[in-house]
């Protein structure tokens, strides 16, 4: 389909004497007088729509104006939703956090993933702290635990400058038989919580 920007002359705004006209089966007609076109459109319903203003003369095509922007508009609205949906979110964990802030910080990643962003999980490292990436890479395993219902690392823990980085991905949701049983992610508030390990105590190093 040709894209025809907003700002395009349509009928009557098409001022000049002669068109290269192209037929709504895409079909060339060739060089002929705007009037006519004019009255070709008419006749079959359509809209003269001028495509290629540069041209000499310029080219105008037959199409259903009034459809075409709808299904352009439809398009649009349907591609800004993919770019949302492919959208990389980014939430920043601190080495020495503490369960509530792992708690929330990890709820947040689990929100992202169900709206089927990826999110880019960040540890920072303060002062001497960049001397021990394993208490990094201890959270982002532990994150990814606790979410591995909903997501998945895409690679590994990697360092960048003072951070270390994780990619986490949505998981496809599973097709799964009705047998009638409540299960743990429908809700199931008679299943005991998983509690969330903490980092060791005697693994902290001190800051500079």
């Amino acid at each position: 389909m040709i894209a025809i920007a907003k700002e395009h002359k349509v009928n009557e705004q098409i001022r000049v004497r002669q068109i290269r006209l192209i037929g709504d089966e895409g079909e060339q007609v060739g060089i002929i007088d705007t009037r006519d076109a004019m009255r070709m459109a008419r006749e079959k319903g359509l809209d003269l729509v001028m495509v290629s203003p540069q041209a000499v003369p310029p080219v105008c095509r037959l199409l259903d104006y009034g459809r075409f922007r709808y299904e352009q508009q439809q398009n649009e609205k349907e591609n800004r939703k993919r770019a949302r949906a492919q959208e990389v979110k980014a939430i920043k964990f601190r080495v020495k956090i503490d369960d509530h802030d792992f708690n929330t910080k990890t709820n947040h990643v689990r929100r992202f993933l169900g709206e089927g962003h990826k999110v880019k999980v960040t540890i920072m490292f303060r002062g001497r702290e960049r001397t021990h990436p394993e208490l990094g890479e201890r959270i982002l395993h532990r994150v990814a635990d606790v979410l591995s219902d909903i997501g998945a690392p895409e690679s590994a823990p990697s360092m960048m400058g003072m951070d270390m980085n994780m990619i986490m991905v949505p998981k496809a949701p599973k097709k799964s038989v009705d047998t009638g049983e409540v299960s743990r992610d429908a809700g199931d508030a008679s299943a005991p919580a998983q509690p969330a390990a903490a980092v060791p105590a005697d693994a902290e190093v001190g800051s500079a």
